[in-house]
C-alpha cells in the first residue's frame, strides 16, 4: 500500500493531501479545507461545531470521515479528521461561502 502525502495550495492557504493506491483515492484534510472556504480563525472549532450539527441531522457524511496521520504545521505526524473527494463535496454543501465553486472546481 503506497500513501503519499502532498500539499496543495489554494488561494495562497495550505490544504493537507493523501492519495491512498489501494483504494485510489484522494483524502483531504477536513479543518484545511474549513480554512480556505471560511476564513475562520480557528477552523478546528469551526469543524466540532460543524460535525456536531451536521449528526445530529443524522447526515452521515461524518460518520464516515475518517483520521489519517497527516504532517501537522508543527512538523510532526498527527491525526486529522479527512474526507475523501464525494465525502468532501457533501461537506462543502453544508458550509456557507462563496468560495465553495471555485474550491469545487
Amino acid at each position: 500500500m503506497e500513501k503519499k502525502n502532498e500539499i496543495k495550495i489554494f488561494e495562497n492557504k495550505k490544504v493537507r493531501t493523501l492519495w491512498d493506491s489501494d483504494y485510489e483515492k484522494w483524502y483531504l484534510s477536513i479543518v484545511d479545507v474549513i480554512a480556505v472556504l471560511t476564513d475562520s480563525i480557528d477552523p478546528n472549532a469551526y469543524w466540532r461545531k460543524l460535525k456536531q450539527r451536521l449528526k445530529e441531522e443524522g447526515n452521515e457524511t461524518v460518520t464516515s470521515c475518517h483520521g489519517l496521520k497527516m504532517l501537522a504545521p508543527d512538523g510532526k505526524m498527527r491525526m486529522t479528521d479527512v474526507a475523501d473527494t464525494e465525502q468532501l463535496f457533501r461537506l462543502i454543501q453544508s458550509i456557507p461561502s462563496p468560495k465553495a465553486e471555485p474550491f469545487k472546481r
